[in-house]
C-alpha cells in the first residue's frame, strides 16, 4: 500500500510516517517506481509504536524494541538489556512523578500563603 493509504488506515499523518522511516522504525519496501510500499506488517509496527510511545518511551528507545516484537500480538521476547531499558524508563518515570509532586506542594503551600495573608 502506498504511503496515503497507510496514513488513512493508521491514522497517523504521513509526515510521521516519512520522519518514522526516517528515524528507522519503519522501512518500507519501494515499487519499481520508486514509491514507498507499506504491508500489513507496517500496521501491526504503528500500534507498536503508539504502545510504547503512550508508555513515555523516546523514538531510539522504541526502535530498540520493535526487532523483539513477537508476531502480531503487543508482546516483546524478554531480553536483559531490553530489562534494563524498562527498568530505566520506570525509575525516570518515578524520579518524573516524584519532582511533580513536590512542584504541587510548592504551589499549594504558595496558594495557601495567599489566601492566609489576604483579608476577607
Amino acid at each position: 500500500m502506498k504511503i496515503g493509504e497507510l496514513s488513512r488506515k493508521s491514522g497517523v499523518s504521513v509526515r510521521m510516517l516519512r520522519y518514522y522511516e526516517s528515524r528507522g522504525l519503519l522501512t518500507p519496501g519501494r515499487t519499481p517506481s520508486g514509491y514507498r510500499d507499506y504491508d500489513a506488517s507496517d500496521l501491526d509496527t504503528l500500534e507498536r509504536i503508539r504502545l510504547l510511545g503512550s508508555a513515555g518511551m523516546t523514538l531510539s528507545t522504541i526502535r530498540e524494541f520493535l526487532p523483539c516484537a513477537l508476531d502480531r500480538r503487543h508482546a516483546f521476547e524478554p531480553c536483559d538489556e531490553l530489562k534494563l531499558k524498562l527498568r530505566g524508563q520506570i525509575d525516570a518515570l518515578d524520579d518524573r512523578r516524584r519532582r511533580l509532586s513536590e512542584s504541587r506542594d510548592l504551589l499549594v503551600s504558595l496558594l495557601d500563603a495567599f489566601e492566609a495573608s489576604t483579608p476577607s
